[in-house]
């Protein structure tokens, strides 16, 4: 699909009608024409999409060629300069970043970059301009010529431990790859500022000019979110800043989540239930119950290699075999025919009503243990 039928975000179908359509607008927000090139300069049509599935806004057609340099005025603004100077050490402060290694991802000429290492924080930029990356280090900065598009890439000095891209995310045709190039380079728990400009102030306030062929995406709150969500980041907080013109997200490297806890559980019921198997003579047990749990149980805790047969009472199940353990799976009346010692019942929430069965039904003798969720509970013999 070409750029016009599908998000460049999430792969999902635009709407087949563009929301708005301009004809005769700027074909770039840093390009004015001089007196050479006024002759050739003309406007252009411009369609605002939106995805069908997650809900962004965005342009049709091709990025300005320039998408990759970051081209910065207000940053010498007396104002910005004091705002700027004030969020940064917040930030620093927030997150224990003084001293420690961060990341500009579009550092321009390093307007923010001396604010960034003004206010403690040992800041590095990346840059794709080459006139840009000269001016920075001829100001002492160190900066990294280039850009980030991949998650395999691996930045000089990495990892680091916070980042910011700031106004810069909305002219990038594949911001998700960048996020996560960001986060390949930033270390377990590095955290960063992403600010892009708040859409939702835009339709609040009815600035129908905002739109301009250098910014590709239009962020409301909620479509931020989601796209750091699924570039792997948690939002932590998302607000409206510098007179509610930028959103600002305060994002950390999500965690790979540990499960290591998980195999104390199983550690524990292996122990509960071969130890209750012991008591009786090999494969004088069935297991009532074919569901997912009881067959992952089955083969985890090799429990074929001890009990006889699995009962169930779904007919389309019977006359089967458990997957990977091999268990003959019989309805309920084979254990009138072929008596056990004991059922050890895995039924989930029909546990109880299995059990409640077993034992009006069958010998007072027979065992019974449920399998739940907090282990082994014997209930009769």
């Amino acid at each position: 699909m070409n750029p016009a039928e599908s998000c460049r975000v999430c792969g999902g179908m635009l709407y087949p009608e563009p929301l708005l359509c301009y004809d005769n607008m700027p074909g770039a927000a840093q390009f004015m024409p001089d007196a050479a090139t006024l002759s050739s300069d003309h406007g252009e049509h411009l369609d605002v999409g939106q995805c069908v599935a997650c809900g962004l806004i965005q342009l049709h057609g091709p990025p300005v060629h320039y998408w990759r340099e970051v081209v910065r005025a207000t940053a010498f603004s007396a104002e910005m300069r004091e705002f700027r100077l004030r969020q940064f050490a917040e930030f620093a402060t927030s997150h224990g970043l003084a001293g420690r290694k961060v990341l500009e991802v579009g550092c321009g000429r390093g307007e923010y970059l001396t604010l960034l290492r003004e206010t403690g924080m040992a800041a590095w930029g990346v840059e794709h301009s080459e006139t840009s990356v000269a001016h920075c280090r001829q100001a002492g900065l160190p900066v990294f010529q280039g850009s980030i598009d991949s998650p395999r890439q691996a930045l000089p000095e990495a990892p680091f431990e916070g980042f910011f891209i700031l106004s810069f995310l909305e002219h990038l045709p594949d911001p998700v790859a960048t996020l996560r190039g960001i986060a390949a380079n930033l270390t377990e728990g590095g955290v960063g500022l992403v600010e892009v400009p708040n859409f939702d102030m835009i339709v609040r306030n009815g600035l129908f000019s905002e739109f301009i062929r250098d910014h590709l995406f239009y962020f409301t709150s909620h479509t931020l979110t989601q796209l750091l969500c699924m570039a792997g980041f948690e939002v932590l907080e998302c607000r409206e800043v510098w007179h509610d013109y930028i959103l600002s997200a305060t994002v950390r490297k999500r965690a790979r989540a540990d499960l290591r806890h998980l195999l104390g559980f199983q550690e524990r019921i292996h122990t509960e239930i071969h130890r209750y198997l012991d008591r009786f003579p090999p494969h004088k047990v069935a297991i009532w119950g074919a569901g997912h749990q009881a067959l992952a149980v089955i083969s985890l805790l090799k429990l074929q290699e001890r009990v006889a047969c699995v009962i169930d009472s779904a007919p389309f199940k019977q006359g089967k075999f458990t997957p990977a353990s091999h268990l003959p799976i019989r309805p309920p009346d084979f254990l009138d025919s072929e008596p056990m010692e004991a059922v050890l019942v895995m039924a989930a929430s029909y546990s109880d009503e299995v059990a409640g069965i077993l034992r009006d039904r069958y010998d007072p003798g027979l065992g019974v243990a449920i399998l739940r969720d907090f282990g082994l509970e014997v209930v009769r013999g």
